[in-house]
């Protein structure tokens, strides 16, 4: 059976530069994306628990990795693609948000709708 090495599916990176990516690209991403992915509010959430500083460290550290794949321009399935470019995308969240589920709180989800409610009218 075949390894998979460390940046096969995130490239090697300093934490410090793969939130910062993160933080700059996300709502743009987002915006682009909220259409394909019927969990919006749940990924939004995810980003402000990612960034509170109450957050566990590897709770932080592992919502930043799937953020980060959410907004890589390339992965497995090209972001491009219509209807499909964000499966793999929504996949990765979708596990990792089942997982730390108990660490999104109520504010996180109440920011994520403020959020979502103000992208949507501009």
């Amino acid at each position: 059976m075949d390894e998979i090495r460390y940046g096969e599916i995130l490239p090697p990176e300093p934490e410090a530069a793969r939130e910062e990516r993160v933080k700059r690209k996300f709502w743009k991403t987002l915006a682009r994306a909220a259409s394909a992915i019927p969990f919006a509010e749940d990924v939004v959430a995810a980003y402000y628990c990612a960034f509170d500083p109450q957050t566990p460290t590897r709770v932080r550290a592992t919502l930043i990795g799937a953020l980060a794949y959410f907004v890589l321009p390339f992965d497995v399935v090209p972001d491009f693609l219509a209807v499909v470019g964000f499966t793999d995308d929504a996949t990765v969240l979708m596990a990792t948000l089942a997982m730390l589920r108990g660490h999104i709180k109520p504010v996180h989800q109440e920011a994520a709708r403020v959020a979502l409610a103000r992208l949507r009218t501009e």
